[in-house]
């Protein structure tokens, strides 16, 4: 009876399918395929061209995370996301971006 121990999908998998799909609207259709974000629609107003950009999340915090995505925003919708939910996001965005978080605290650590 090894097999019933084991989970349906994995932690990085449920964090997968949850930033694909949150509730209706993907993260990654403002926040990009890893979360660095990306632009959601460029227009002209009197200023001229403008974009309207989704911010690069792969260096925030898990509490950061958690009230981004619980707290209303002008542009982002409120998700109701328990914790265990954006604690799957926040940690398959973690593993998902190793490298590039590996470059940047070597690159910070560097005197």
């Amino acid at each position: 009876m090894l097999w019933a121990e084991e989970d349906f999908i994995s932690h990085y998998e449920y964090g997968q399918m949850l930033y694909a799909n949150p509730r209706g609207i993907s993260c990654v259709q403002c926040h990009g395929k890893s979360g660095e974000g990306q632009t959601i629609v460029e227009y002209r107003d009197t200023d001229g061209k403008q974009a309207l950009k989704g911010s690069d999340i792969r260096r925030n915090t898990l509490d950061e995370m958690m009230k981004a995505v619980n707290s209303y925003h002008e542009v982002m919708p409120r998700y109701y996301l328990t914790e265990q939910e954006v604690k799957a996001i926040y940690d398959y965005l973690q593993k998902k971006n190793a490298a590039y978080l590996s470059k940047i605290a070597a690159h910070n650590a560097t005197p």
